[in-house]
Parts: structure tokens; C-alpha cells; sequence
């Protein structure tokens, strides 16, 4: 699921790198030093445990199959069901080539669609009749694409069965294609409506640059040159097993699992020549940017305020997590308390931190009433400089590990959740107790932590502000703080002279 998937006043400069022109804007009187979640009152509140969470959590059974496959079950015999996951390295969207974006979601759509024996309509029925689901996806920018599915214990040989197939023999019919193709067509021209993916899109952007992780999916001219070719050679080349995980939960065992895989997968090879390829890392953000999307008429205006973060396996990891949690993680973020409760400027804010395989981000994000935008971005870029120059209270910093901590206990109450704790550990090469000291390194953050996080990878000199609204009415609000770029809701941007005409 991934999940994945946002106060510096107006007045704090913004300072560019050398090559930039330097963003400026007039200081407006700092709101004192104290928080503005102060003087909320928090109701209905519930007993408080201040014992720190102790657990070990139940290892997945691992081994490898003779073609490569990584294996890892997680036995439960409560229930008769079995669910599964196949991680497949080297088919997201991150490695489409060049020019055809959307590429890997495409096929990973098409595979669910047809084989060389069963057709789609044969596929769901054969589901429908099993009471079982089998889905396969490519992230946009992700570097894997997974193929997941569930069934009772008794169902589970003839839904792999059925899943190998599709995985091994994707028919890639072009009758199937056309439609895929039609109905893309008609979301993609949907899409480009929708100001929270404008917004999103132009972040990647911002954020990204050229890298992959900055792609959103296809577009239209992307689609219309995929042929069934291309899916085929993408299938071929990238759809192998070398660095593959499966991951079960369920009703089965590691000696079932493995007798069985042994002799329906045993026929999925590496070609004989393949390519084993990395991830990099976006370039550095050279400075702040301010950008605007322009969508004459709206009501609202959508914010996103971010930038470059973390990789996953950084040792700051944690610590950002507390930070961002007291900053904007959930209903008890000051962006929420402050723009929600205490404004009633909108109906929601939030943040939140990607850590991938490769350097992420961190976003904070509203969207609010065109006639508040001001004083909406103003508290909200007033909150990051608080959390960067004010250091948090002990209450509040022991609110967020609490909410940390029971958070992650509600995350192991299935199998299945348990599971991908383990996936998670062989795709980050964690330690083996790394999720057993997960409380016991959250309650470690200190305050002080906190604040070089936010002074860190915070700072004003990295700021992306993102705002897509009325030109009429936010375009000027936006250049108080220094020069705007301009865009359409097509991404292209809008010169200097067509916005005086």
C-alpha cells in the first residue's frame, strides 16, 4: 500500500543557493514564542500507561527456492485462509524507460486481463466462484511491482495455480489493450481536474526534478504509444525471479509452502542475460521555489509545502517520525489543532514523511476556503519555523510516542500485518530485532531531537511551496514571498507576459 502517499512566516527569508535569485519578504510580527496549540483544551481524554511496549514478535520461517525466490512464511492456524504477496524487484514504474512513463503500470494491469489459457472474463470467475482476489500493480516511481492475493486454506493450490499463469503467460491481447487504453484515456482527462493532483504533480516536480521518483503515471501520449510489444519485452526483460521475494501468512506451513512452490514456480527462470539494477538518488534541492497552478474560478486553493527528506535506512529515521508526528501526524498535529480547530480554516492538515529506498520527502499539506489562503499559509509555514526554533514540550512529546507506540501495536494484530513488518525487513536489510526495539527507539527521541530534525532537513532554504487556486485571487498572495512560477493545469508554465495579457 503502499502508504504510501504535508509556521517559517511569510516573513522568514528564503535563501538561494548561488545561481538563484534570492526570495524575500516583508517580516510581519512574530506571534510569540509559545506554540498555538496552547490553549486547546483536550476532552474526553483516556487513562495513560506510561510503560514503554516489550515484544517479540513471531520470525517468519525463510528459505530459497532452487530458481532464486526468496520465500517467507509467517504460520497462523486460527483461521483457514492463506494470503500471499510476491515482490518482484525491477518491474515498478521507476524503471520505465525513457519517454514512456507508465509503462510498468500498464502491464502489470494487463497481466491481471488475459493469458494464454483464460481469458479476463474467465479470470474473475474463476475468482468469484473461489471466494479468493488476485491483484497486481506497478507503482508509478516505485521500483517493484507486487502480485498479491487471499483465499480459504482449501482454495489456495488452484488460486496459485491461477496466479503463476498470469504471472508466466500474460497474453497482452491487443483487444485487451484497446480497452485498457479507452478507459485510461477517459481518467487521465479526469485527472488533470482534479487540483490534488496537480498539486501532487507539480511537488514531484519540485521535489524530484528528473528523477523517476518524480513521475505520476502515464500520460496521454505515453499511453497512445504503448504497443502490446512493448508490454511483451517489458514483461520478458523485468518479470524475473532473481532478487524476488513471496511472502504467505496464513494456514500453511513452511514445509507445505515450499514443496509446493518448488514445483509450480520451477519453471520461472532468469533469462539468460539480465540487467540487476540499483535505485539513485535525486539531486540535491538547489534552493526554496514558490509554484503555482493556475485553475481560474476555484473555490479553494490547494497547498503543499515540503521538500527532500529520507532514505529508510537513515539513522534519523525515528527521530523524524516523532518530529513529524507532533507537527502534523493525525488529528493531534498542530497543523490540524491550529488551521482546523482553532481557525476553521479547513476541514484537515497534515504532514507526513516517504522514506523509500532512495532519498524521499516530507510534505505539508491543506486545502482552504481562496478568500483564507493568506493567513492559511502564513500559520502553516509559521508552524515549521516553530517546531524548528521552539523547542516542544515534554507533554506534547510524550503525546506523540504514545500515539506512536499504539500505533504500532494496532499494526500487529493480523498475520498479514506481521508479514509485511518481515517483507519490510528483507527490503530495507533491517536487523533482525529491529521491529522487537521499535518502541524502545521511539521513546528515546528527545526534544532536542526533535528540533535539529525540523532545523535539519527543514530549513527554510529548502522550502517547496506548491498552492494551485485562483489566479485572480492567490497569485498575488503568493508573490509576497518572492518569485512565482506559473503553470496550467497541463503542467506548462505561463510566461511572465501571458499573465499580464
Amino acid at each position: 500500500m503502499i502508504a504510501t502517499r504535508r509556521r517559517l512566516v511569510f516573513t522568514a527569508a528564503f535563501a538561494v543557493v548561488a545561481g538563484f535569485a534570492t526570495v524575500s519578504a516583508q517580516q510581519p510580527p512574530v506571534q510569540g514564542d509559545t506554540p498555538s496549540t496552547k490553549g486547546v483544551v483536550k476532552k474526553g481524554k483516556v487513562p495513560i500507561s506510561n510503560e514503554i511496549l516489550k515484544i517479540k514478535l513471531p520470525r517468519a520461517a525463510e528459505a530459497d527456492l532452487s530458481n532464486g525466490v526468496h520465500i517467507m512464511v509467517l504460520e497462523d492456524h486460527r483461521a483457514p485462509q492463506v494470503q500471499f504477496q510476491l515482490i518482484i524487484p525491477g518491474a515498478g514504474g521507476y524503471y520505465d524507460p525513457e519517454g514512456q512513463s507508465g509503462l510498468a503500470g500498464v502491464t502489470a494491469a494487463l497481466m491481471r486481463e488475459g493469458t494464454a489459457t483464460r481469458t479476463s472474463s474467465e479470470i474473475s470467475q474463476q475468482l468469484e466462484v473461489m471466494a479468493a482476489s488476485l491483484n497486481i500493480g506497478a507503482g508509478t516511481s516505485s521500483p517493484e511491482a507486487t502480485i498479491g492475493g487471499s483465499s480459504l486454506t482449501d482454495q489456495a493450490t488452484k488460486l496459485l495455480d491461477l496466479a503463476v499463469d498470469v504471472l508466466m503467460h500474460p497474453a497482452f491481447s491487443e483487444e485487451e489493450l484497446g480497452r485498457y487504453k479507452q478507459r485510461m484515456r477517459a481518467q487521465l482527462t479526469q485527472q488533470r481536474s482534479n487540483p490534488g493532483f496537480l498539486a501532487a504533480e507539480m511537488f514531484s516536480r519540485a521535489v524530484y526534478g528528473t528523477h523517476p521518483a518524480a513521475r505520476m503515471g502515464l500520460t496521454p501520449e505515453a499511453l497512445n504509444k504503448i504497443t502490446r510489444d512493448d508490454l511483451v519485452e517489458f514483461h520478458r526483460t523485468r518479470y524475473i525471479p532473481n532478487r524476488s521475494v513471496l511472502a504467505i501468512s496464513g494456514d500453511v506451513s513452511m514445509l507445505q509452502a515450499r514443496t509446493v512452490l518448488e514445483g509450480k514456480l520451477a519453471v520461472w527462470k532468469n533469462p539468460p542475460t539480465f540487467v540487476t539494477q540499483g535505485v539513485t538518488e535525486p539531486a540535491p534541492i538547489a534552493g526554496p521555489k514558490i509554484f503555482f497552478i493556475a485553475r481560474p474560478n476555484a473555490v479553494q486553493t490547494n497547498l503543499l509545502v515540503g521538500t527532500q527528506a529520507i532514505e529508510r535506512t537513515n539513522p534519523d529515521y525515528d527521530a523524524l517520525v516523532v518530529m513529524n508526528k507532533i507537527i502534523g501526524g493525525g488529528p493531534t498535529g498542530r497543523l490540524f489543532i491550529h488551521l482546523r480547530e482553532e481557525k476553521g480554516y479547513t476541514y484537515g492538515a497534515s504532514s507526513g514523511l516517504v522514506a523509500p529506498l532512495y532519498r524521499g520527502e516530507w510534505q505539508a499539506s491543506t486545502n482552504v476556503r481562496t478568500e483564507v489562503t493568506e493567513p492559511a499559509l502564513h500559520d502553516l509555514l509559521d508552524e515549521i519555523r516553530q517546531i524548528r526554533e521552539v523547542p516542544v514540550s515534554d507533554e506534547e512529546l510524550a503525546d506523540a510516542k504514545r500515539s506512536l507506540t499504539a500505533q504500532y501495536a494496532l499494526e500487529l494484530e493480523s498475520p498479514l500485518q506481521l508479514l509485511g513488518l518481515s517483507v519490510n525487513r528483507w527490503r530495507y536489510k533491517l536487523p533482525t530485532d529491529y521491529y522487537d526495539r521499535y518502541a524502545d527507539r521511539i521513546n528515546a527521541v528527545t526534544k532536542e531531537q526533535v528540533q535539529a530534525m525540523a532545523r535539519k532537513y527543514l530549513a527554510a532554504d529548502r522550502l517547496q511551496v506548491v498552492a494551485v487556486g485562483d489566479p485572480v485571487r492567490v497569485a498575488d498572495v503568493l508573490k509576497k514571498l518572492g518569485p512565482v512560477e506559473t503553470y496550467d493545469t497541463e503542467g506548462k508554465k505561463i510566461s511572465e507576459s501571458t499573465q499580464r495579457n
